[in-house]
């Protein structure tokens, strides 16, 4: 299940962004919180990028809201589906983004949607998604991440301050590269970096932008260092819907 929102007097084909929620480890909210229905209003970024003339679709992901079954602790549901998945030599990731793929496969299947303008942005947990999803799916065109942008390898220590996420438990996966390295693999999706000074998940933000900086020839890597913490406020929202704008095909 999933919010379809629509703009109002739309006369053609129009652009869609797939909005992604937040983790903040409560699992009993997921796309209600983008739409505006509960939560924090500074989250609310489906309902705007509506309001301004996008198409937005925003799903619960795996363990969230309507997709979170188990009522005893606040890490059942999801500490289940990473855990079942790794002794069957699969990962919870290739479910999360297989996820992403079928709501892009229904976004494609309404006729009001113009299946080559396709956008995504996400929050802390779906910051973390809009770096990997136009990775794995090249249809997205143009992705923001707002205070997400740690590497792996500065996350290793009990005192950084952070913590693997358990979607991003992937056996190995430093032998390949960092998250850096996928930031490399966006091209030609372009994608915006929207980071915060004192937001210990987005710390990497200006090494990881450096680091790949060289590769995009046709998309563009943009970076905005915030002053603040994990947040998602008006003027950071303005920007980042500024550049979807810019790259989906003008509203």
């Amino acid at each position: 299940r999933a919010y379809f929102l629509s703009p109002t007097n739309r006369t053609e084909k129009t652009p869609a962004v797939y909005c992604h929620h937040q983790h903040s480890s409560n699992y009993k909210k997921g796309k209600s919180e983008i739409v505006g229905l509960l939560g924090d209003s500074n989250l609310a970024y489906a309902k705007e990028l509506a309001e301004i003339g996008f198409i937005t679709f925003a799903p619960d992901s795996i363990a969230f809201e309507e997709r979170n079954w188990h009522t005893e602790s606040w890490w059942g549901t999801e500490y289940f589906e990473l855990a079942t998945r790794l002794i069957k030599g699969e990962t919870l990731l290739a479910k999360v983004l297989s996820d992403v793929s079928v709501g892009i496969n229904y976004l494609l299947s309404r006729t009001e949607v113009d299946g080559n303008n396709i956008g995504f942005i996400g929050h802390s947990y779906g910051g973390r998604m809009a770096i990997l999803s136009p990775v794995f799916d090249r249809r997205i065109k143009v992705s923001v991440t707002n205070c997400y942008c740690v590497n792996f390898k500065n996350s290793l220590d009990r005192g950084s301050g952070t913590r693997i996420p358990m979607e991003l438990c992937i056996p190995g996966i430093l032998k390949y590269g960092d998250i850096g390295d996928i930031v490399k693999l966006i091209e030609p999706c372009s994608l915006y970096i929207s980071s915060a000074s004192d937001d210990k998940w987005s710390r990497d933000s200006k090494e990881i932008y450096e680091y790949a900086k060289s590769t995009f020839k046709k998309g563009e890597l943009k970076l905005k260092i915030w002053s603040g913490g994990h947040s998602f406020s008006k003027e950071m929202r303005n920007s980042a819907y500024s550049f979807l704008t810019k790259h989906l095909c003008v509203l």
